[in-house]
């Protein structure tokens, strides 16, 4: 019965079946077949492919943090600046200023061929165990000539005595006349490094606003709320060529999350992905023949977050970059001395600073139009602004 049944419905059956004698098999036909099973093949593996393949996306938001700090990791080479003649200082809008930073900076000296000087990792022109001696002589207290004395009231070496006078807002112009100096041959040891070079690296902290990061000579001081430098005279009339020729081997602005070595390589991944390892400054090169000489870098920070498949996310930064120059003994030199000036600036509402300026566009535009409409005949079309 149930073969009956079933039986019955081939009738309904739409697909009828051939037998094999009457199958005609020809070439073009396995052809065909060969060529839409390698189609069928090809669209599956794109699809298992594109499956598999991990997407990038990418998207804009505003920057809500407040009170945070970057990383600045530089390294940058002088071929004919001595160390001891450099002097990095940090300044921002907030107020905040470092001046001739040291913790973790170093400084190398180099030969007059670039090459590294043994035994020379600092600014330093003693050694700390000799230092230590003189500071620790029984009974002796060196005076500061008028400077501006430590708590102890006493300026031990001669780097003392500079900082004193420094402090005081005084040029530290005759170290001849300084004990300190002459018994550490001070003056000696500064001819003998005239035509040396300097590496400056390391990391500095900044606050995550608006600043300026500088590499110029002599140390800062602050006279009447301006910065001025003083610079070491010997550098004027010994006949050695000084200028301040460079070049930036790497400068980037890190996050705290890159202090670890395995976000730090995730970061390095993410940017090799999308073709953005290399940081605009590196190996940058700045050249001039005169002593009296400014380069100045205007570099817009963003910050970046770059989250992974994994759930793992690393906090970084990204920045442009534009150059200027100038020749300090054309024109008026005002404040700023020779060297290298980095002004950075962090971008963090860029959005929103856009689509306002294009409605202030639009409705300026809109209310002049009207004031035309309207029959105004007074006075030339111009508003009081110079916009």
């Amino acid at each position: 019965m149930a073969k009956g049944l079933f039986g019955g419905l081939k009738g309904v059956d739409a697909f009828g079946k051939t037998t094999e004698d009457v199958k005609v098999k020809t070439r073009t036909g396995a052809f065909l077949t060969i060529l839409s099973a390698a189609i069928i093949l090809a669209f599956t593996t794109m699809e298992f492919l594109d499956y598999r393949r991990i997407t990038i996306d990418t998207s804009i938001v505003v920057d809500k943090s407040r009170g945070e700090k970057l990383t600045v990791n530089l390294n940058v080479t002088f071929p004919r600046v001595p160390c001891y003649l450099l002097s990095l200082d940090v300044m921002d809008i907030s107020g905040e200023l470092q001046r001739d930073l040291s913790h973790n900076v170093l400084k190398v000296r180099l030969d007059e061929h670039g090459v590294m000087v043994p035994n020379s990792f600092s600014a330093e022109l003693r050694n700390d165990l000799d230092k230590l001696n003189d500071v620790k002589k029984n009974g002796y207290c060196g005076s500061c000539y008028g400077g501006l004395e430590p708590d102890n009231g006493c300026c031990q070496t001669c780097e003392d005595v500079r900082t004193a006078y420094v402090n005081r807002g005084w040029s530290f112009t005759n170290p001849e006349a300084i004990e300190q100096c002459k018994n550490e041959g001070w003056a000696e040891k500064l001819r003998d490094q005239k035509n040396e070079g300097c590496n400056i690296s390391g990391r500095i902290r900044v606050n995550k606003v608006i600043g300026n990061i500088n590499i110029s000579p002599g140390r800062s001081f602050q006279t009447n709320s301006r910065n001025l430098y003083e610079l070491v005279p010997y550098l004027r009339d010994d006949g050695s060529r000084h200028d301040f020729s460079h070049e930036i081997h790497h400068f980037a602005f890190q996050g705290d999350d890159e202090y670890d070595y395995w976000k730090a390589e995730a970061g390095k991944s993410m940017k090799k992905r999308l073709g953005i390892a290399a940081d605009p400054l590196d190996n940058t090169q700045g050249r001039t023949s005169k002593a009296q000489y400014m380069f100045q870098y205007f570099l817009k920070v963003v910050s970046t977050q770059f989250r992974t498949a994994e759930g793992q996310t690393i906090n970084t930064h990204q920045y442009s970059a534009t150059s200027f120059e100038r020749d300090l003994t054309e024109g008026q030199q005002g404040d700023t001395p020779q060297g290298i000036h980095v002004q950075h600036g962090v971008n963090g509402i860029p959005g929103v600073l856009t689509v306002a300026s294009l409605l202030d566009g639009i409705l300026f535009a809109t209310t002049r139009a009207i004031k035309k409409s309207g029959g105004s005949t007074t006075g030339t079309g111009f508003g009081g602004k110079v916009m």
